[in-house]
């Protein structure tokens, strides 16, 4: 590829010098300028690998320190006034009339190769910093994610990439990863993937060792793949297994993939750094993750029935003291129904206990599914469930607990033989009423109003009431 080198000189000899020389050479491309504003125009594009500028050549504009092109200076005329131009400049290559090709040649050759010196030097210091900040935000912060997002962040800032994340693939799970992390949005977080649809990150699972697709449409492990990725424009992806006391932790995955070009050894290298700093954090994100994931799962055993799924009387309980308070301090009303299944005893007798658990849950999910999101439906016990309507009067329970018994009644059960219905007493009591005192005094209430129900013939509603106590 031949090398753009911008000229700015107005001396005749100088220009005669350049023409010839860049005549001859086919390595080399020259634009000549002539002003000084297609100068900063040209500088502008970045694409320069050299800039060759005139000793006596006005650029007052120009601060060549700040281009990032290397620049050597053609002194001719008058040779002292012209070497403190440069000097003033900072110009440290230039080139003394009378001007000889080998010597010329020799020092673009020099000021070409300064640049890339220069740009290693900048690039290794910006890739120190990264490793650097990155133990240190290891040691400082409590917030794995936020670790998490530092790394796929500054990856795709050092290095040219498509997508950069961080993928979790939990020991116990053997069709999906998770991506927990992402550049381009800092709250992503456990985005599921089929990993049917990543050979490469089957395969450094497998191997324990990094995967170089070298050209995504062309490797023989994404044959399969191949008609998804083509439409995305996809031609190199890196897969690094972070590995963790010998360990593939969690399973967590630095994956990035590109457009346009594959991946050269340094970045890859440099991926690999930058995954090896930041192993401890990701460990404890994956502990962390773990670890939220299991006390959720305890939050919800320790409120939750185990054998229908809704919420047990520990927690209703729990939720009534804090409705029943409020509804005193703001005097709003607060409804309570009761439900039990009609007739249970029989389909225990007929069926066997397993049917009737199955029933038990089949209506505790059923009822569920019908209630809002607001009421606190749960188990009291047996056959028996309870539900608290918050902001609920005696008219609007009334008719919940009436259009509740109605669905009931017309659900036909899956767990029963020939999918049969079964049927509900339901018993209603409300709040604010001069003998409900309590909370205790609202369920003592709903429970009358049940045995009422139950009492008159079954598959109906009992509103407890003064009338009625």
């Amino acid at each position: 590829m031949r090398k753009e080198i911008v000229i700015y000189e107005k001396n005749e000899a100088s220009l005669g010098f350049l023409r010839n020389f860049f005549k001859k050479r086919n390595d080399y491309s020259a634009i000549f300028i002539k002003d000084e504003k297609s100068l900063l125009e040209e500088i502008n594009k970045k694409k320069a690998a050299a800039l060759i500028v005139g000793s006596s050549v006005k650029t007052g504009k120009i601060n060549f320190a700040d281009t990032g092109c290397p620049v050597m200076a053609m002194v001719a005329g008058d040779i002292t006034r012209g070497i403190r131009s440069i000097m003033e400049r900072d110009i440290d290559i230039y080139l003394i009339s009378p001007f000889h090709e080998e010597d010329f040649e020799h020092k673009l050759k020099i000021a070409i190769e300064k640049r890339g010196w220069i740009e290693n030097i900048c690039r290794d210091k910006k890739e120190l910093e990264t490793i650097v900040d990155l133990t240190y935000l290891v040691s400082s912060t409590l917030d794995p994610k936020e670790v998490l997002y530092f790394v796929v962040k500054k990856i795709a800032e050092l290095i040219d990439v498509t997508r950069c994340s961080i993928i979790s693939i939990p020991c116990e799970e053997k069709r999906h990863a998770y991506v927990i992390s992402s550049f381009e949005d800092p709250k992503t977080t456990n985005i599921k993937l089929e990993l049917k649809k990543y050979p490469e990150i089957r395969k450094a699972l497998s191997s324990r060792s990094t995967v170089f697709i070298k050209d995504a449409l062309k490797d023989p492990l994404l044959r399969k793949v191949r008609p998804v990725l083509a439409p995305l424009g996809i031609r190199s992806i890196v897969v690094i297994p972070v590995i963790f006391r010998n360990e593939v932790i969690g399973t967590l995955f630095l994956r990035t993939s590109r457009a346009g070009h594959t991946f050269t050894e340094r970045e890859i290298r440099l991926c690999n750094a930058i995954a090896n700093a930041a192993t401890n954090a990701m460990y404890n994100a994956f502990i962390y993750e773990k670890l939220e994931t299991e006390k959720t799962k305890l939050e919800k055993f320790a409120i939750t029935d185990y054998l229908t799924g809704v919420y047990n009387i520990r927690y209703f309980y729990h939720r009534l003291e804090g409705e029943f308070s409020r509804a005193q301090r703001y005097k709003a009303p607060l409804s309570c129904i009761m439900f039990d299944i009609d007739y249970f005893k029989k389909v225990n007798d007929t069926y066997g206990h397993r049917v009737g658990d199955m029933v038990l849950r089949e209506f505790a999910q059923f009822v569920k599914k019908h209630t809002r999101k607001s009421d606190v439906f749960a188990r009291y016990g047996g056959e028996e469930f309870i539900m608290l309507l918050a902001q609920t009067s005696d008219k609007g329970a009334i008719a919940e607990a009436e259009r509740l018994r109605y669905v009931i009644k017309e659900h036909r059960f899956k767990s029963l033989k020939n999918k049969k219905g079964i049927t509900a007493s339901i018993g209603v009591a409300s709040y604010p009423h001069k003998k409900i005192k309590t909370q205790d005094d609202l369920i003592t209430f709903a429970d009358n109003a049940l045995f009422a129900a139950k009492n008159s013939g079954r598959d109906q509603i009992r509103a407890w009431n003064q009338k009625s106590a």
